[in-house]
């Protein structure tokens, strides 16, 4: 089966109301697809679809926290209740958080583990069908570095990321016979307002050095279209993966330890 023109289908696109994934929807428009915008910050997605309105694709807002049990569910009967086709699904929202554990806020890191991990993988399950059923499609998920080692300071984050990784691997491997492809993308430490969120925007990791949130959206666009299974950004960061993947994990560990202080 051909794969859909732009103008025929829509491209869902999660936090979407800064950094990472309002660069992505704005390559989505860039290339002609309409967009589905969620966030939780209505006004930002209300300023950023009237912005892409202008450049001639349709645009839709919904607000909705991805972190609630009812969140994924709610944005799918939005997109079912307005006859779309949603032919790309990037999952980019998440948060972090830093500091020991068992110091932080407990509410906070189940409501981390909700968005990063359960409502990515709900998401999944509620839009793969279809695209299995139009043989095309193209999930990108957003992960991390942090994803191939333990991260002390930041441990649920990374455990999250390490979830993406794994489970972003797996459906790829799983959709191989079909139309469908799916894309984890793994930055390292990006200048976005997640770093300042986390509290870690002052740690030896984002002082040693970031990348610019264009830079990374523009690399998981253009591996989301290749089809790639695994794109990690940046040379120093792909060897950066490589070395933990031949190091003992107790000096990986202590090294993300250091660099989260």
């Amino acid at each position: 089966m051909r794969a859909p023109s732009a103008r025929e289908t829509w491209a869902l696109v999660t936090g979407a109301s800064n950094g990472i994934g309002l660069e992505i929807a704005k390559l989505f428009a860039a290339d002609g697809y309409n967009l589905v915008l969620v966030a939780r910050s209505e006004a930002k997605l209300e300023a950023l679809a009237r912005e892409l309105e202008a450049t001639g694709v349709g645009a839709k807002v919904c607000a909705v926290d991805l972190s609630s049990p009812e969140g994924p569910s709610a944005v799918h009967a939005f997109v079912e209740d307005a006859g779309l086709s949603v032919s790309h699904l990037v999952n980019n929202a998440g948060f972090g958080s830093c500091g020991e554990f068992w110091t932080l806020d407990r509410a906070r890191e189940l409501s981390m583990i909700d968005l990063n991990i359960r409502a990515l993988a709900e998401l999944c399950h509620l839009f793969l069908p279809a695209m299995i059923e139009r043989d095309f499609g193209r999930v990108l998920n957003i992960g991390s570095t942090a994803g191939f080692q333990a991260g002390p300071r930041m441990a649920t984050y990374y455990a999250t990321k390490a979830f993406v990784l794994h489970f972003s691997e797996a459906l790829a491997h799983e959709l191989r016979s079909t139309g469908v492809r799916v894309t984890v993308h793994c930055p390292g430490a990006t200048a976005t307002g997640f770093s300042s969120a986390a509290g870690n925007d002052k740690s030896k990791l984002f002082k040693s050095g970031v990348a610019g949130a264009v830079s990374v959206a523009t690399d998981a666009y253009a591996a989301m279209h290749k089809g790639r299974v695994l794109k990690v950004h940046g040379l120093l960061n792909t060897l950066m993966t490589l070395s933990v993947r031949a190091s003992p994990r107790a000096w990986t560990r202590a090294i993300a330890g250091r660099l989260n202080s």
